[in-house]
């Protein structure tokens, strides 16, 4: 077989998987792409951030010092708020981050603890499912965060939505989340601006909640164009 017969077999295979993956992204760009809307800072901002923490209940979320959950049956996590820690589990693995000071966190495999580089990655790691996962979980509370900018957005339906920006902290500083809300100021969905996404303005529902122990709201479900975002095994303590 010569050189050319095997370049064009290479660029036909190329072709086959490249191209529909190409076309459904043209498709889902073109369908769902939206620019970052415009808002207004200031009071009317304020207000409407603060009206989410009241229908969520943000004061039962201060007084609960524990948070388990498993996201996505892959990463389970036990967050001790009050300590600022929190045990990392995946396949083999435990972290036990030290929120506060990363340099403090633990790293094991098999239950045995191990250092170097790799204690490193799997910290590194645990960091980065830790601000992915905990956010899909309790997004709704931290648009007072430091860093956070809020902005006040109106809609095309005259009803009004609130524009969060993080311009530090997680891992991905700079991402944008407009929040819609019911006619009680809860959240029903975001939409992100977000850089691990080439797409801005994809939406994923915030209306799958329950209420734990310690009488927090906290999401089970969302739905993220086909793809859904389980989030089981939640439990509180005060």
């Amino acid at each position: 077989m010569n050189f050319k017969k095997i370049t064009k077999i290479v660029a036909g295979v190329i072709i086959f998987f490249t191209l529909p993956s190409l076309l459904l992204f043209g498709f889902v760009y073109f369908k769902y792409h939206e620019d970052l809307p415009q808002g207004n800072m200031g009071p009317e901002a304020d207000a409407l951030a603060q009206t989410i923490l009241e229908t969520l209940d943000y004061d039962a979320f201060k007084k609960t010092t524990t948070i388990e959950w498993t996201f996505k049956k892959r990463h389970h996590y036990e967050w001790n708020k009050k300590a600022n820690t929190c045990n990392v589990y995946w396949k083999d693995y435990k972290v036990t981050l030290d929120l506060k000071d990363n340099s403090k966190s633990k790293a094991f495999v098999h239950s045995f603890k191990v250092d170097g580089d790799l204690a490193n990655d799997l910290i590194k790691k645990a960091i980065k499912y830790y601000n992915n996962d905990s956010f899909w979980l309790t997004a709704p509370y931290k648009v007072f965060d430091k860093g956070t900018q809020r902005k006040l957005v109106k809609l095309d339906n005259n009803e009004k939505a609130l524009l969060i920006t993080y311009t530090s902290g997680g891992s991905t500083p700079g991402d944008s989340y407009l929040w819609h809300l019911d006619e009680k100021g809860k959240p029903t969905s975001f939409q992100m601006w977000v850089d691990i996404l080439p797409i801005g303005g994809l939406e994923a529902t915030w209306n799958h909640w329950t209420t734990t122990d310690t009488g927090v709201n906290l999401p089970t479900f969302h739905k993220f164009l086909v793809f859904g975002i389980e989030i089981t095994d939640i439990k509180t303590a005060m």
